[in-house]
C-alpha cells in the first residue's frame, strides 16, 4: 500500500467512524475522473444541514488536495473501475446503516454498480458514464473522450486535460471566466483505464462496467442529466435510465437539468442539483 493510499484510507475511515457515531443516515458521494472528493465539499455541508451524515471517499491513492495531486499526477495511473468499486464497497460495508449513494460521471456509473450489488438505500447517478448495455455513442461524447482515447498509451497513464478539453467536456455551458475558475480550482489528472473500459464495454462480456439493473435489492434510483452535457449527453443518460427502469421492484426516474453541462455538480448552479438530489432521497431515506 502506498503512502497516499495509507492517508486516503485513514481519512475515509475517519469519515465512516464519524457517520456511525452520528446515528444519522449516511449519504456517500462518489466522484468521477478529473476531480477529487473535495469537489463534494459543498454538497457534504448541504446534506449535513438537512440531517444526513456525509461521507466523501476518494479513489485509491487519491491525494488530499488539488495542489498535491498536481505535484504528483502519476498516482492516478492504472486505477480501473473494478479497483474503485471494490474500494467504495469496502467503505460502504463499514457503515452501520445502509447509505444513500450519489455519484457524478464515472462516479455515477460506480454508484449504479454499487446499487446493483444491493449496497444502497437509494441512488442518484448524475451524468453517469455508460455501463455495459448502454449503446448510444453521440459525437460529442466521442470528442470529449478523445483527449484520452486518441493515444492507446494513455490507458496506462494518468491524463490531465488542457483547459480547452475541460471547457468542451465539462464547462461548455459556462462563461469562459467561470470555466477557467473551475479548472484552476478542481481539475486534476485522471486514470486512462476507465475511459478505455467504457469505450470497449459493449464488446467485452467480462467488463468491469456491469451494473445489475434487475436486482430486487437495488433500491430507488434517479438519473440526472445536464441538458447541454457533452461528456454524457441526454442519449446516454436516457439509455441508462431505460436500462435501469427494467428493475421491476424499485422506482427509477430521470430528470433533465435545463441549461446545464457536465460541471453541474461544481459550478455556480450546484445547489439546484443538490436540492433535486435531496428531494429524491428524502422520499425514500430519512
Amino acid at each position: 500500500m502506498s503512502k497516499n493510499n495509507d492517508v486516503r484510507a485513514a481519512q475515509d475511515a475517519d469519515e465512516v467512524e464519524r457517520a456511525n457515531r452520528s446515528g444519522k443516515t449516511p449519504v456517500v458521494f462518489v466522484h468521477g475522473l478529473w476531480l477529487l472528493d473535495t469537489s463534494w465539499d459543498r454538497w457534504a455541508g448541504f446534506f449535513e444541514q438537512h440531517g444526513y451524515a456525509a461521507v466523501t471517499p476518494g479513489w485509491p491513492d487519491d491525494p488530499a488536495t488539488v495542489t498535491e495531486a498536481r505535484e504528483e499526477p502519476g498516482v492516478f495511473a492504472g486505477k480501473s473501475i473494478g479497483d474503485v468499486a471494490a474500494y467504495q464497497q469496502s467503505i460502504i460495508e463499514r457503515l452501520d446503516r445502509k447509505p444513500a449513494i450519489v455519484g457524478h460521471s464515472f462516479g455515477g456509473l460506480l454508484v449504479e454498480i454499487l446499487a446493483g450489488r444491493g449496497l444502497a438505500a437509494a441512488t442518484v447517478a448524475i451524468d453517469p458514464a455508460p455501463s455495459r448495455g448502454v449503446l448510444p455513442l453521440p459525437l460529442s461524447a466521442l470528442k470529449a473522450s478523445s483527449a484520452v482515447l486518441l493515444n492507446p498509451a494513455n490507458r496506462r497513464r494518468a491524463v490531465a486535460l488542457t483547459f480547452e478539453q475541460f471547457r468542451y467536456g465539462f464547462a461548455n455551458a459556462l462563461s469562459e471566466e467561470e470555466a477557467r475558475s473551475l479548472y484552476d480550482e478542481f481539475h486534476v489528472a485522471g486514470s486512462g483505464v476507465p475511459v478505455f473500459q467504457a469505450a470497449f464495454a459493449n464488446f467485452n462480456p467480462r467488463t468491469e462496467l456491469q451494473a445489475d439493473n434487475e436486482n430486487p435489492e437495488r433500491g430507488p434510483m434517479l438519473v440526472i442529466s445536464g441538458e447541454h452535457d457533452h461528456q454524457v449527453p441526454w442519449a446516454i443518460a436516457n439509455a441508462t435510465y431505460k436500462r435501469q427502469a427494467k428493475n421491476a421492484h424499485n422506482v427509477t426516474e430521470i430528470v433533465e437539468m435545463p441549461g446545464r453541462g457536465h460541471s453541474l455538480t461544481i459550478d455556480s448552479g450546484w445547489e439546484v442539483v443538490a436540492q433535486t438530489t435531496l428531494d429524491f432521497l428524502q422520499r425514500f431515506v430519512k
